[in-house]
């Protein structure tokens, strides 16, 4: 068993991105999936972008949007958003305070 702490994790900017920081939180030991935690600050976004893989996307604060190709779709605390491989998408603050969010991807 491993604990580890999100503030003691450098957070690092995402090329494309937006006033949005990100920290890989279990970058060793862990075989089978990642855990990201994201922050975006208001009026900030991630990447417009697609990857061969599927994640899962949990609000913890803040509201937002995910944009996808077809669709757009307001997120706030406590949704996950559900991302299939190859789907092309996005996510926006469209809030007044940060928007903060876990990623889990498979590795």
């Amino acid at each position: 068993m491993r604990v580890i702490s999100y503030g003691k994790v450098e957070a690092k900017e995402v090329e494309g991105s937006s006033k949005l920081r990100l920290r890989w939180l279990n970058t060793d030991g862990s075989r089978n999936f990642a855990v990201r935690h994201i922050e975006i600050e208001p009026d900030g976004y991630s990447p417009y972008h697609r990857h061969s893989w599927e994640h899962e996307i949990f609000v913890l604060e803040g509201n937002g949007v995910a944009v996808g190709a077809k669709k757009e779709a307001s997120i706030s605390v406590g949704d996950l958003v559900s991302i299939s491989a190859n789907e092309v998408h996005q996510i926006k603050n469209n809030g007044e305070k940060t928007l903060k969010l876990l990623c889990m991807i498979p590795k």
